[in-house]
């Protein structure tokens, strides 16, 4: 089955343990939010070259005023989007619609590869936030939430008409 099947297999298992992990994220979503995007840039440096505000910025990654408030919206919309996905049976996106975010992620220049980091870097703040709950199925259940969405994503990454 291609990730371009419309079709969302999300059991209902899978919903479960995604609500259940973000219900105790949610309140630390800024902290975490944070700690997502910085993983994604150890992994790999250049992605900050996707942000003006952060390509030739002397302040700390950490310290940049612009980047904690980016940070939280992108980590919120995934985990939302992820919590949202079996009930809505499809890919909702409240901060801006998957038009804009496909363009955007079109105009900076977002490759395969950098979902790739930034599927490993979720997962990976995901796990050390809420290490008890953390398990096999979990990971599955957030990485299939993840795939869908870029799968949305992608499928609107072109020039935009505006």
């Amino acid at each position: 089955m291609s990730s371009s099947e419309v079709n969302i297999v999300f059991t209902e298992e899978q919903e479960a343990l995604v609500v259940k992990s973000w219900a105790v994220m949610k309140k630390n979503s800024a902290e975490l939010g944070l700690k997502f995007f910085l993983k994604i840039f150890e992994i790999a440096p250049s992605a900050k070259n996707l942000f003006s505000y952060l390509k030739d910025s002397p302040i700390p990654l950490e310290q940049n005023p612009k980047l904690k408030p980016h940070a939280m919206t992108v980590f919120v919309m995934t985990c939302e989007s992820a919590v949202q996905l079996r009930k809505a049976g499809k890919v909702t996106v409240r901060e801006s619609n998957l038009k804009r975010l496909g363009a955007i992620h079109f105009k900076n220049g977002v490759v395969n590869e950098h979902f790739e980091v930034t599927r490993f870097a979720l997962l990976e703040t995901i796990k050390e936030a809420v290490p008890e709950m953390w398990s096999p199925e979990m990971k599955n259940a957030w990485g299939e939430a993840y795939d869908q969405l870029v799968a949305a994503i992608k499928s609107e990454m072109k020039p935009s008409s505006t």
